[in-house]
Protein backbone atom coordinates (compact mmCIF):
# COMPACT_ATOMS: atom_id res chain seq x y z
CA UNK A 1 0.00 0.00 0.00
CA UNK A 2 1.18 3.71 -1.44
CA UNK A 3 0.71 6.60 1.18
CA UNK A 4 -0.26 9.75 -0.24
CA UNK A 5 3.01 12.46 -0.35
CA UNK A 6 2.89 15.79 1.70
CA UNK A 7 5.80 18.36 -0.14
CA UNK A 8 6.26 21.26 2.41
CA UNK A 9 7.47 23.14 -1.12
CA UNK A 10 3.76 23.41 -2.18
CA UNK A 11 1.52 25.66 -1.39
CA UNK A 12 -0.10 25.72 1.63
CA UNK A 13 -3.52 24.79 0.76
CA UNK A 14 -2.34 21.44 -1.53
CA UNK A 15 -0.69 20.68 1.60
CA UNK A 16 -3.78 20.71 3.62
CA UNK A 17 -5.85 19.35 0.55
CA UNK A 18 -3.53 16.07 0.52
CA UNK A 19 -3.57 15.66 4.15
CA UNK A 20 -7.26 16.20 5.33
CA UNK A 21 -8.02 13.24 2.12
CA UNK A 22 -5.17 10.98 3.39
CA UNK A 23 -6.62 11.68 7.35
CA UNK A 24 -10.00 10.63 6.32
CA UNK A 25 -9.33 7.69 4.62
CA UNK A 26 -6.32 6.28 6.53
CA UNK A 27 -4.91 8.06 8.81
CA UNK A 28 -1.13 7.83 7.65
CA UNK A 29 0.89 9.38 4.89
CA UNK A 30 4.50 10.14 3.96
CA UNK A 31 6.90 13.08 4.08
CA UNK A 32 10.06 13.41 2.23
CA UNK A 33 13.16 12.45 4.34
CA UNK A 34 14.65 15.13 3.23
CA UNK A 35 12.65 17.54 5.24
CA UNK A 36 15.76 16.69 7.70
CA UNK A 37 19.00 17.06 6.91
CA UNK A 38 20.36 14.05 5.88
CA UNK A 39 23.57 14.06 8.26
CA UNK A 40 21.15 14.74 11.55
CA UNK A 41 18.76 11.82 10.40
CA UNK A 42 21.39 9.55 9.39
CA UNK A 43 23.49 10.08 12.37
CA UNK A 44 20.90 9.25 14.45
CA UNK A 45 20.02 6.29 12.83
CA UNK A 46 23.53 4.92 12.79
CA UNK A 47 23.96 5.47 16.70
CA UNK A 48 20.83 3.41 17.53
CA UNK A 49 22.53 0.80 15.78
CA UNK A 50 25.45 0.55 17.67
CA UNK A 51 23.54 0.83 20.68
CA UNK A 52 21.48 -2.32 19.86
CA UNK A 53 24.80 -4.12 19.11
CA UNK A 54 25.96 -3.87 22.36
CA UNK A 55 26.14 -6.69 25.23
CA UNK A 56 22.89 -7.33 26.47
CA UNK A 57 24.12 -6.45 30.00
CA UNK A 58 25.59 -3.21 28.99
CA UNK A 59 22.50 -2.20 27.15
CA UNK A 60 20.16 -3.00 30.44
CA UNK A 61 23.07 -0.54 32.49
CA UNK A 62 20.39 1.85 31.89
CA UNK A 63 16.46 -0.16 31.69
CA UNK A 64 13.45 1.27 32.78
CA UNK A 65 15.06 1.75 36.97
CA UNK A 66 11.04 1.27 37.45
CA UNK A 67 7.86 -0.07 36.39
CA UNK A 68 6.17 2.71 34.23
CA UNK A 69 9.23 4.85 34.24
CA UNK A 70 9.09 6.17 30.60
CA UNK A 71 11.97 6.60 29.26
CA UNK A 72 15.41 3.87 28.52
CA UNK A 73 16.08 0.65 27.46
CA UNK A 74 13.50 -2.04 27.15
CA UNK A 75 14.61 -5.48 26.69
CA UNK A 76 13.03 -7.93 24.11
CA UNK A 77 9.80 -9.11 24.92
CA UNK A 78 9.34 -6.27 27.82
CA UNK A 79 6.32 -4.69 26.17
CA UNK A 80 3.27 -6.11 25.21
CA UNK A 81 1.47 -2.70 23.10
CA UNK A 82 -1.76 -4.82 22.32
CA UNK A 83 -2.79 -4.02 25.89
CA UNK A 84 -3.03 -0.76 25.16
CA UNK A 85 -6.13 -1.75 22.80
CA UNK A 86 -8.18 -3.12 26.10
CA UNK A 87 -9.95 -5.14 23.77
CA UNK A 88 -9.46 -8.63 25.62
CA UNK A 89 -7.64 -9.93 22.26
CA UNK A 90 -5.10 -12.39 23.32
CA UNK A 91 -1.48 -11.22 22.53
CA UNK A 92 2.02 -12.35 23.70
CA UNK A 93 5.10 -9.85 24.31
CA UNK A 94 6.73 -7.87 21.76
CA UNK A 95 9.21 -8.62 19.62
CA UNK A 96 11.72 -6.08 19.93
CA UNK A 97 13.36 -3.73 22.07
CA UNK A 98 14.20 -0.19 22.13
CA UNK A 99 15.32 2.87 23.60
CA UNK A 100 13.63 5.78 24.54
CA UNK A 101 14.01 9.29 25.15
CA UNK A 102 12.12 12.42 26.38
CA UNK A 103 11.00 16.09 26.33
CA UNK A 104 14.52 17.04 28.31
CA UNK A 105 15.38 16.37 24.51
CA UNK A 106 13.72 19.53 23.35
CA UNK A 107 16.38 21.76 25.16
CA UNK A 108 19.15 23.56 23.42
CA UNK A 109 21.67 22.37 25.84
CA UNK A 110 20.20 18.50 25.65
CA UNK A 111 22.90 17.52 23.37
CA UNK A 112 25.80 18.41 25.39
CA UNK A 113 28.24 15.18 26.05
CA UNK A 114 29.82 17.51 29.14
CA UNK A 115 26.33 17.30 30.82
CA UNK A 116 25.38 14.94 33.24
CA UNK A 117 23.83 12.41 31.50
CA UNK A 118 21.11 11.60 33.64
CA UNK A 119 20.61 14.57 35.29
CA UNK A 120 17.29 16.55 36.02
CA UNK A 121 16.37 19.05 33.37
CA UNK A 122 17.11 22.81 35.29
CA UNK A 123 13.89 23.69 34.19
CA UNK A 124 11.11 23.54 36.85
CA UNK A 125 8.89 20.68 36.61
CA UNK A 126 5.20 20.83 37.87
CA UNK A 127 4.49 17.96 39.95
CA UNK A 128 1.55 16.23 37.80
CA UNK A 129 4.02 16.16 34.58
CA UNK A 130 7.02 15.08 37.18
CA UNK A 131 6.20 10.96 35.36
CA UNK A 132 6.43 12.44 31.48
CA UNK A 133 9.47 14.66 32.63
CA UNK A 134 11.55 12.34 33.80
CA UNK A 135 15.10 12.92 32.69
CA UNK A 136 16.49 10.50 29.71
CA UNK A 137 18.23 7.80 30.32
CA UNK A 138 21.71 7.63 28.19
CA UNK A 139 24.56 5.26 27.59
CA UNK A 140 27.79 5.53 28.00
CA UNK A 141 28.27 3.93 24.28
CA UNK A 142 27.92 4.93 21.47
CA UNK A 143 29.85 8.44 22.95
CA UNK A 144 28.07 10.41 20.43
CA UNK A 145 24.12 8.86 20.59
CA UNK A 146 23.18 11.58 23.01
CA UNK A 147 24.10 14.98 20.52
CA UNK A 148 23.15 12.88 17.68
CA UNK A 149 19.63 11.96 19.22
CA UNK A 150 18.56 15.40 20.54
CA UNK A 151 19.78 17.02 17.07
CA UNK A 152 17.28 14.64 15.85
CA UNK A 153 14.46 14.81 17.94
CA UNK A 154 15.03 19.23 17.63
CA UNK A 155 15.03 18.80 13.85
CA UNK A 156 11.86 16.09 13.87
CA UNK A 157 9.81 18.91 16.83
CA UNK A 158 9.96 21.54 14.13
CA UNK A 159 8.71 19.27 11.19
CA UNK A 160 5.77 18.13 14.01
CA UNK A 161 4.84 22.05 14.67
CA UNK A 162 4.81 22.74 10.87
CA UNK A 163 2.73 19.69 10.44
CA UNK A 164 0.24 20.75 12.97
CA UNK A 165 -0.15 24.66 10.91
CA UNK A 166 -1.09 22.15 7.81
CA UNK A 167 -3.53 20.26 10.17
CA UNK A 168 -5.52 23.57 11.16
CA UNK A 169 -5.94 24.70 7.92
CA UNK A 170 -7.24 21.56 6.33
CA UNK A 171 -9.53 21.35 9.52
CA UNK A 172 -10.49 25.00 8.47
CA UNK A 173 -9.21 26.61 11.50
CA UNK A 174 -6.40 29.43 11.69
CA UNK A 175 -2.77 28.07 10.95
CA UNK A 176 -2.00 28.95 14.80
CA UNK A 177 -4.58 27.40 16.09
CA UNK A 178 -2.84 24.60 17.55
CA UNK A 179 0.15 27.02 18.87
CA UNK A 180 -0.85 27.17 22.34
CA UNK A 181 -1.33 23.85 23.02
CA UNK A 182 2.03 22.23 21.57
CA UNK A 183 4.10 25.17 22.83
CA UNK A 184 5.08 22.78 26.10
CA UNK A 185 4.96 19.75 23.91
CA UNK A 186 5.73 16.27 26.11
CA UNK A 187 7.35 14.35 23.09
CA UNK A 188 8.93 11.21 23.30
CA UNK A 189 11.26 9.19 21.11
CA UNK A 190 11.96 5.35 20.68
CA UNK A 191 14.36 3.98 18.52
CA UNK A 192 13.37 0.47 17.94
CA UNK A 193 15.29 -2.80 17.30
CA UNK A 194 13.28 -6.00 15.55
CA UNK A 195 16.07 -9.46 16.36
CA UNK A 196 15.86 -11.52 13.55
CA UNK A 197 13.63 -14.58 14.21
CA UNK A 198 14.45 -18.05 13.83
CA UNK A 199 10.67 -20.06 14.90
CA UNK A 200 12.02 -22.99 15.89
CA UNK A 201 15.10 -21.67 18.34
CA UNK A 202 12.95 -18.76 19.65
CA UNK A 203 10.07 -20.73 20.64
CA UNK A 204 7.41 -17.92 18.88
CA UNK A 205 4.50 -17.66 21.26
CA UNK A 206 1.43 -17.61 18.21
CA UNK A 207 -0.02 -14.87 19.82
CA UNK A 208 2.78 -12.83 19.59
CA UNK A 209 4.27 -10.03 16.78
CA UNK A 210 6.97 -8.13 16.45
CA UNK A 211 4.92 -5.13 17.78
CA UNK A 212 1.23 -5.70 18.49
CA UNK A 213 -1.78 -3.94 17.29
CA UNK A 214 -2.12 -0.72 18.81
CA UNK A 215 -2.73 3.16 18.23
CA UNK A 216 -0.85 5.31 18.82
CA UNK A 217 -1.76 8.09 21.94
CA UNK A 218 -0.79 11.33 20.59
CA UNK A 219 -0.92 13.78 18.09
CA UNK A 220 1.13 12.04 15.47
CA UNK A 221 4.11 9.86 14.92
CA UNK A 222 7.17 10.27 12.55
CA UNK A 223 8.70 7.30 12.00
CA UNK A 224 11.66 6.31 9.90
CA UNK A 225 12.40 2.29 8.99
CA UNK A 226 14.41 0.37 6.78
CA UNK A 227 13.72 -1.88 3.97
CA UNK A 228 12.38 -4.65 5.91
CA UNK A 229 8.53 -5.42 5.46
CA UNK A 230 6.42 -5.77 8.49
CA UNK A 231 4.30 -2.62 9.28
CA UNK A 232 0.58 -3.16 8.55
CA UNK A 233 -2.41 -0.72 9.19
CA UNK A 234 -6.11 -2.05 10.03
CA UNK A 235 -8.87 -1.25 7.42
CA UNK A 236 -12.30 -0.77 9.23
CA UNK A 237 -13.31 -4.28 7.90
CA UNK A 238 -10.84 -5.70 10.08
CA UNK A 239 -8.19 -6.36 7.16
CA UNK A 240 -4.25 -5.41 7.07
CA UNK A 241 -2.96 -4.00 4.51
CA UNK A 242 1.10 -3.97 4.27
CA UNK A 243 2.53 -0.46 4.31
CA UNK A 244 5.16 -0.52 1.37
CA UNK A 245 8.54 0.31 3.22
CA UNK A 246 10.21 2.92 1.76
CA UNK A 247 13.51 4.12 3.64
CA UNK A 248 13.60 7.43 1.54
CA UNK A 249 10.99 8.86 3.67
CA UNK A 250 9.18 9.07 6.79
CA UNK A 251 5.97 7.80 7.71
CA UNK A 252 3.25 10.21 9.48
CA UNK A 253 0.51 8.73 11.45
CA UNK A 254 -2.37 10.24 13.42
CA UNK A 255 -2.71 9.54 17.37
CA UNK A 256 -5.93 9.58 19.38
CA UNK A 257 -5.55 13.14 20.19
CA UNK A 258 -6.06 14.04 17.01
CA UNK A 259 -8.96 11.32 16.37
CA UNK A 260 -10.54 12.84 19.36
CA UNK A 261 -10.13 16.39 18.65
CA UNK A 262 -11.69 16.04 15.11
CA UNK A 263 -14.76 13.92 16.42
CA UNK A 264 -13.21 10.78 14.38
CA UNK A 265 -13.56 12.94 11.15
CA UNK A 266 -9.79 12.19 10.90
CA UNK A 267 -8.85 8.36 11.79
CA UNK A 268 -6.22 7.29 14.39
CA UNK A 269 -5.20 4.15 12.61
CA UNK A 270 -4.54 0.53 14.75
CA UNK A 271 -1.30 -0.53 13.17
CA UNK A 272 1.04 -3.22 14.34
CA UNK A 273 4.25 -4.96 12.75
CA UNK A 274 3.84 -8.75 11.77
CA UNK A 275 6.59 -11.58 10.77
CA UNK A 276 6.59 -11.15 7.71
CA UNK A 277 9.95 -11.18 7.17
CA UNK A 278 12.29 -12.69 9.95
CA UNK A 279 15.44 -10.64 8.84
CA UNK A 280 16.44 -7.87 11.47
CA UNK A 281 14.60 -5.39 11.33
CA UNK A 282 15.28 -0.85 12.40
CA UNK A 283 13.22 1.66 12.77
CA UNK A 284 13.30 5.18 14.41
CA UNK A 285 9.53 6.88 15.78
CA UNK A 286 9.30 10.53 17.07
CA UNK A 287 6.13 10.44 18.87
CA UNK A 288 4.86 14.32 19.24
CA UNK A 289 2.39 15.06 22.11
CA UNK A 290 0.53 18.65 23.50
CA UNK A 291 1.05 19.93 26.25
CA UNK A 292 0.35 17.87 29.57
CA UNK A 293 -2.77 20.21 30.16
CA UNK A 294 -4.02 20.39 26.84
CA UNK A 295 -7.81 19.80 26.62
CA UNK A 296 -8.47 17.14 23.99
CA UNK A 297 -12.19 18.16 22.96
CA UNK A 298 -14.01 18.12 19.97
CA UNK A 299 -12.78 21.43 17.31
CA UNK A 300 -15.30 23.94 16.57
CA UNK A 301 -15.42 22.70 12.98
CA UNK A 302 -15.75 19.43 13.66
CA UNK A 303 -19.01 19.54 15.87
CA UNK A 304 -22.12 18.14 14.07
CA UNK A 305 -25.09 20.02 15.08
CA UNK A 306 -27.70 18.30 17.72
CA UNK A 307 -25.40 15.45 18.07
CA UNK A 308 -22.83 15.30 21.18
CA UNK A 309 -19.37 14.62 20.56
CA UNK A 310 -18.60 11.26 20.16
CA UNK A 311 -15.59 11.56 23.17
CA UNK A 312 -15.59 12.87 26.35
CA UNK A 313 -12.53 15.73 27.17
CA UNK A 314 -9.40 14.03 28.43
CA UNK A 315 -6.42 16.26 29.46
CA UNK A 316 -3.11 15.04 27.34
CA UNK A 317 -1.05 14.64 29.77
CA UNK A 318 -3.12 11.97 32.35
CA UNK A 319 -4.44 9.80 28.94
CA UNK A 320 -0.89 9.26 27.87
CA UNK A 321 0.03 8.45 30.95
CA UNK A 322 -2.68 5.43 31.51
CA UNK A 323 -2.01 4.50 28.15
CA UNK A 324 1.18 4.20 28.22
CA UNK A 325 1.37 1.84 31.39
CA UNK A 326 -0.96 -0.25 30.27
CA UNK A 327 2.03 -2.03 28.24
CA UNK A 328 4.28 -2.90 30.79
CA UNK A 329 4.20 -6.95 30.85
Amino acid sequence: MELALIDFDAPLAQQAATMASACETVGFFQLPLSVVPRHIVDDAWTAAAEFFALPEAEKRTIEFPEQGYPYGYSPFRFETLAKSLDDGSPSGPDLKESLSVGPDCGHPSGGADTADSNSETSDPIHSDQAWIRSPSLWPERPAGLRAAWTAYYQALAQVAEQLMTVMAVALELAPTYFDSLIDQPITSMRALHYPAINAAEDAVDSNSLRAGAHSDYGTLTILRTDNVSGLQIQQPDGRWNDITPRPDTFIVNLGDSIAQWTNDRWRSTVHRVALTDTAPRQSFAFFHMANWDASIECLPTCRVDGEPPHHEPVQAGPWLMRKFTSTVT
